[in-house]
């Protein structure tokens, strides 16, 4: 009798439930695994295009400090 409660339930899980899991899986795993779509692609230009200026600034404002107190660095490193 009590076989017969897990069975009707499995069936019914292997049946419906696997196979559209299966499905839903994979079809999720190839579109992470298909790269960058063209806004992810822009948003990493645009990100990529900050960092740069910020490094010219870092670097610019290490350059003054340099000049007007050049033991700065001893602090720091």
């Amino acid at each position: 009798m009590a076989s017969v409660f897990f069975t009707g339930p499995l069936i019914v899980f292997l049946i419906f439930v696997a196979p559209l899991w299966l499905f839903l899986h994979y079809r999720s795993k190839r579109k992470v695994g298909s790269g960058l779509s063209s806004e992810d692609y822009e948003m990493l230009r645009k990100l990529s295009e900050k960092a740069n200026g910020l490094q010219s600034r870092v670097e610019t404002l290490e350059r003054i400090l340099d000049e007007e107190s050049p033991t700065w660095r001893r602090n720091y490193e």
